[in-house]
């Protein structure tokens, strides 16, 4: 196919997806002209009339529908091939800004971060650690890592890269001033220091027979900081419920002892999120790919 031939499509495609001649010239950079005459060239050779024009709107022809649906998935295939190409040739660069949960973006993330400075030296990286659910993009954010099942949200899309378990746990300091709950309801007995986000105290979720069972049972000290928790948890001053990336460390050295592990719920998700766009950055999607790769399986487990 000659190069004006495929041209010609282009015009034939953006006319139809703005609407007018002028728009689609617009898009193309274009003049008005330059578009209309493509579009009398394509007709012309193909023998067919493809629009149908009026002074204010255009409207396709049953073989203008035909050719249409045909064009557009030819264009988007030499679009892919284009981005293939140029993102095998791309090194990421610029500002990559992130958001990161507290915990998990400190003893996980940073390290991933580190490595991937080290890899690209065109890449600088803005983190902001917190536990709030950002607004990508209202606030700029490239990506998110967020921990749960998605939400409905068409604007983003989500890749999950672990999951995290929520682990309850205690000193051998503590169970030995103190019998171990064997369900739990037996919390209610023990000092539970519990997370608070937003101003409220996050239940602890078990599975009892098969349903959802949340408690609350709070002690003397709650804290919005669960490595100031594993840390009081370590010292001896109650149960706390903790995620694995947090506690696994001192689980396997025995500086911690996990209880009531028969109820635990299911490990939830660890996703990445980031605005759907077409021509994801270099930048995003390598990070994301890198992150994959260094959690195969996450370095926690």
């Amino acid at each position: 196919m000659e190069l004006h031939n495929l041209n010609d499509i282009a015009a034939f495609v953006s006319s139809v997806n703005a609407g007018s001649f002028t728009a689609a010239a617009k898009q193309l950079g274009l003049t008005r002209s330059a578009v209309g005459k493509s579009i009398v060239r394509l007709e012309s050779r193909l023998q067919v009339r493809l629009l149908n024009r009026t002074t204010r709107s255009l409207s396709m022809t049953d073989d203008g529908q035909i050719l249409y649906e045909r064009c557009v998935g030819i264009l988007q295939e030499l679009d892919a091939v284009e981005d293939a190409l140029a993102f095998r040739r791309a090194t990421p660069s610029g500002r990559l800004r992130m958001s990161l949960p507290v915990a998990l973006g400190r003893l996980h993330v940073v390290h991933h971060i580190e490595r991937c400075l080290k890899d690209w030296p065109s890449l600088a990286i803005d983190a902001t650690f917190s536990d709030r659910l950002v607004d990508l993009i209202e606030e700029g954010f490239d990506l998110a890592i967020r921990i749960g099942p998605p939400k409905d949200d068409s604007g983003l899309l989500t890749r999950t890269v672990a999951c995290q378990q929520m682990i309850t746990c205690a000193s051998p300091k503590y169970l030995a001033e103190h019998s171990a709950p064997q369900t739990p309801a037996d919390l209610a007995d023990h000092p539970c220091l519990h997370f608070v986000s937003g101003g409220r105290l996050l239940p602890w979720n078990f599975r009892v027979q098969g349903q959802p069972v949340p408690v609350i049972h709070a002690g003397r000290l709650q804290m919005d900081s669960a490595e100031a928790l594993h840390q009081a948890t370590v010292a001896g001053l109650g149960l706390a419920t903790l995620p694995s990336y947090v506690v696994n460390d001192d689980l396997r050295s025995g500086a911690l002892v996990q209880l009531l592990g028969a109820y635990a719920e299911a490990a939830e998700p660890i996703r990445v999120i980031y605005p759907s766009k077409r021509h994801l950055s270099p930048k995003v999607r390598l990070f994301i790919d890198k992150l994959v790769e260094a959690w195969s399986p996450p370095p926690w487990e």
